[in-house]
């Protein structure tokens, strides 16, 4: 059984709990003001131009004010940094429980983590920037630009997946080795 240290797990309920109200709002609130089409942020695989048009059309100023508001100026203003420190943190935890890693001086192990993890965080600031800026300033929404925030949501979910493998290759590692 995977055992936390207390920060881990603090960060790990933390970006939990962060998570599923970020995801409770999507579905309880912001897809009804978008009349049932999903977030730009939510789609995995990238969205179209004509899909993220829509999206915008759907919303309208007024609720495009309300998405920037309680989804990119409070929770997704929070959630990349608290979720790319619990990555790091898990990454560290569970590294130190490999023998090559725990080797490693500890700047070079939070080094590695942090170079794991930043891209993500770096992919997702952008990618939240680049939506609101969408919803605030609609006339700057053209196909080149909403082409552009598909391109980062694939990104941000991409980069995402690399220290989630990691992750799981050191715990899996671990286990082995016990």
């Amino acid at each position: 059984m995977l055992r936390l240290s207390r920060h881990a797990a603090a960060l790990s309920i933390a970006s939990v709990a962060l998570f599923l109200v970020m995801t409770a709002l999507e579905f309880l609130y912001f897809q009804r003001l978008s009349g049932g089409l999903v977030s730009l942020d939510m789609r995995v695989a990238g969205f179209t131009p004509d899909e993220g048009m829509a999206w915008l059309t759907a919303l309208g100023r007024r609720s495009g004010e309300i998405i920037i508001v309680w989804h990119y100026l409070t929770f997704d203003l929070l959630f990349p940094a608290l979720l790319s420190l619990t990555l790091v943190s898990l990454i560290v935890l569970l590294g130190r429980r490999l023998s090559t890693f725990r080797a490693m001086p500890a700047q070079l192990q939070a080094l590695f983590s942090l170079a794991l993890v930043l891209p993500y965080a770096v992919a997702d600031y952008a990618q939240n920037f680049t939506v609101a800026r969408l919803l605030s300033d609609f006339q700057s929404a053209n196909p080149d630009s909403l082409a552009f925030a598909s391109s980062l949501t694939v990104t941000k979910f991409a980069l995402l997946a690399i220290p989630f493998f990691v992750i799981a290759v050191f715990a899996l590692a671990g286990q082995r080795r016990r």
